[in-house]
């Protein structure tokens, strides 16, 4: 069993399409902070090459958007959040400026990092997504 644990969650009220958004774009940032969890390269059977993917299993779980908020206060693990600040701007500079008017922006949804017991603690309550 890994020392360590991930979790993707998402608000529970998200449509697919804005979910599978806000998975990408965690993803995309967890892959760039936590290059160690990358596998190593794998050919199959033909021979074609395989690039190497997370070696983490990664539950999406489902949640309000209040829990949302709690869940990136919470100590003892890496938390990224992606909000409704974010999700609305189509430029990074637009996001930064936005966000830096925002107080207490709403999250579209929350990826964890860290230690078994904490991320399990932490999410052991939340439904998968459907």
């Amino acid at each position: 069993m890994l020392p360590t644990k991930l979790a993707l969650i998402l608000r529970d009220d998200l449509p697919p399409n804005l979910a599978a958004n806000a998975a990408v774009v965690l993803g995309l940032t967890l892959g760039a902070r936590l290059p160690d969890l990358l596998g190593e390269d794998a050919k199959d059977a033909d021979g074609t090459l395989h690039l190497g993917l997370n070696t983490h299993p990664v539950p999406v779980l489902t949640t309000s958007a209040d829990h949302l908020k709690a869940l990136h206060r919470a100590d003892g693990v890496l938390k990224i959040g992606f909000t409704e600040v974010a999700r609305r701007s189509r430029a990074y500079p637009e996001y930064l400026e936005a966000l830096a008017r925002t107080e207490d922006p709403e999250f579209v949804a929350v990826a964890l990092y860290g230690p078994r017991a904490e991320v399990t603690r932490l999410t052991r309550k939340l439904p998968l997504m459907a």
